[in-house]
């Protein structure tokens, strides 16, 4: 605008002005952040969540359905509520989903290793006789259900490994340092409500280039993302899952499995790698591979398919 001498006046937003919309911006966030993590909490706390003691201390598991066991070995960022989430599909068994060592409720042993998960799953079995069950290992939750079929074969009557951390996968390396601040659930929030479209977030869930497609994809997504929270209960189980379980299945004996094997991996999946799940197909005897074209790490928009094909395998 003009001055007086016909020059340019020079306008400048008070800095307090300023000051006090980012002031506003901070308390409206952090007002949401408090309100999604009260419906978390809530979510958290409807669900019915079971304890028993073992030697290696508390480990926490809930059940849902009927018909033939099946053990599921949950992914991180989950536990025994993972039963709400759309990765765990609809089949007809009684599903028995414990959380891991440092998952919820579920206690973390100093120094504890998939192999020592796998043996609280078997005294978890003995609490609620079962003699016998099949196995689902999802992504970080693959060493945990491969060593159940390497310590038990006995109590482990099928094996299958859905989206499923292999040897030579990049999530079988140590992150970097400074890895552990993503996991402050402050900044995964952040990350979901002020980024949602982010490529670190689609990273980090292992979403491919071009998803989501459609509504149910979003759905599917969303839902994921509420089970992340809420995270401070989680925290211990990610860091155990990141820097030792999905790093020590680099040195399995793949070739000693000896029950029958079923893996599910998309090509696309831009999280765990396809070609490392190819790689241990051709080590696990027997083992039948079936390749999903899309979906990335979550199978979106596969949920029919994968329906069928462990209905098929857990029927034979």
């Amino acid at each position: 605008m003009a001055g007086r001498g016909g020059g340019v006046m020079r306008v400048r937003v008070a800095p307090v002005l300023v000051g006090g919309v980012a002031v506003l911006a901070a308390g409206a966030a952090t007002v949401s952040y408090r309100r999604d993590m009260a419906a978390a909490w809530e979510r958290l706390g409807s669900v019915d969540r079971r304890t028993v003691q073992t030697r290696f201390g508390a480990v926490e598991y809930c059940e849902a359905g009927e018909g033939e066991p099946l053990l599921v070995s949950h992914g991180a960022f989950q536990g025994c509520d993972a039963l709400a989430t759309p990765m765990n599909v609809v089949v007809d068994a009684r599903l028995i989903v414990p959380s891991r060592f440092g998952y919820l409720g579920s206690s973390l042993p100093e120094e504890a290793t998939a192999a020592d998960q796998a043996d609280a799953f078997v005294e978890l079995l003995d609490y609620l006789g079962v003699p016998q069950t099949d196995v689902l290992g999802l992504s970080a939750g693959t060493s945990a259900a491969v060593q159940m079929a390497l310590r038990h074969p006995d109590r482990t009557r099928r094996l299958v490994v859905v989206s499923g951390n292999f040897p030579g996968s990049p999530t079988t390396q140590v992150p970097a340092d400074g890895a552990q601040v993503m996991l402050s659930g402050p900044v995964i929030w952040a990350m979901r409500r002020l980024g949602r479209h982010w490529s670190m977030v689609a990273r980090s869930m292992g979403i491919p280039d071009g998803f989501p497609r459609d509504a149910a994809d979003t759905a599917q997504i969303e839902s994921e993302m509420d089970g992340f929270f809420p995270v401070a209960p989680r925290r211990a189980g990610v860091l155990v899952d990141a820097y030792r379980t999905t790093v020590e299945v680099n040195d399995y004996p793949l070739e000693e499995v000896a029950v029958p094997t079923l893996v599910v991996h998309a090509v696309d999946d831009p999280l765990t790698s396809y070609e490392a799940a190819v790689a241990a197909v051709s080590r696990i005897p027997g083992a039948h591979l079936v390749s999903l074209d899309s979906g990335g790490h979550l199978l979106l928009g596969q949920t029919e398919r994968l329906s069928k094909e462990l209905d098929a395998f857990l029927a034979t």
